[in-house]
């Protein structure tokens, strides 16, 4: 008969919902479980701010660097700072108990190493710091909606060899760029949107409050994950698609 340690492992290893509860003693919302326990190999979360996106994405790059030996977990953010952020979540979920845990061989402010080939990398948006990396077991694109085409495109040849999986995490930013349009129109991904509504630490109070204090546009986007157009736009979104409707009457001069 198995010892209880190594049927809890297998369970751990099959289930990071449990492992989180368990072992970190975090226990995830409904949406953040669905998320833990996906399949998807194309996983894309609209969420508003301050939902848990960063979070939850974190114990999914810790869970898969502990339970898969020789993962290459890579989480790409489009600054500095907000790598640093990441990362730091990352990191403080792996101190909660590393006595569960892989021991590390190596760690700083954007790595971290572990014992069984594991390797969680945070990196800034620029093409330059990312073309070196291949086989990615995991990529993470925070903030994808501020992500430049380019980037986006650049890292996807990442999974070519090691079929791995790709989360897009985002707010909105505007009708514009790769991750409008597979909101829009990609297939082959697992969508999931995520409201201020479904966060149950931001009470309805301060979005009232958030409300009165912002423009529609932009508390519908922050909180309601809704694509608007961008204040800078001469021409709005639906009028710039109704130039390439035939559909579209025109007006013969």
């Amino acid at each position: 008969m198995p010892s209880q340690d190594l049927r809890n492992d297998l369970i751990y290893s099959l289930d990071p919902v449990r492992w989180s509860i368990d072992i970190l003693g975090f226990s995830p919302d409904p949406w953040q479980v669905a998320v833990l326990r996906s399949s998807a190999r194309r996983l894309m979360l609209n969420c508003s701010r301050q939902s848990g996106k960063s979070t939850v994405t974190s114990l999914l790059a810790l869970h898969t660097a502990i339970y898969r030996p020789g993962s290459l977990i890579l989480c790409l953010s489009p600054t500095l700072r907000q790598s640093s952020e990441l990362f730091r979540t990352v990191a403080r979920f792996y101190h909660m108990s590393t006595a569960e845990m892989v021991p590390a061989e190596a760690e700083s402010a954007l790595r971290l190493e572990l014992e069984n080939r594991s390797r969680i990398i945070s990196l800034p948006g620029k093409e330059q710091t990312i073309r070196g990396f291949s086989s990615a077991s995991l990529l993470l694109i925070d903030e994808a909606a501020r992500v430049p085409d380019e980037l986006y495109y650049s890292v996807r040849p990442m999974l070519a060899v090691s079929k791995g999986r790709l989360v897009l995490l985002s707010t909105p930013f505007g009708k514009r760029g790769f991750f409008y349009d597979i909101w829009t129109s990609g297939e082959g991904w697992e969508k999931i949107m995520i409201t201020a509504d479904d966060c149950p630490r931001i009470s309805k109070d301060f979005l009232r409050e958030e409300e009165r204090s912002m423009p529609r546009a932009w508390f519908m986007q922050e909180y309601y994950c809704q694509f608007v157009d961008t204040e800078d736009q001469v021409f709005s979104s639906d009028e710039i698609e109704a130039m390439f409707d035939d559909s579209t009457p025109h007006i013969e001069i």
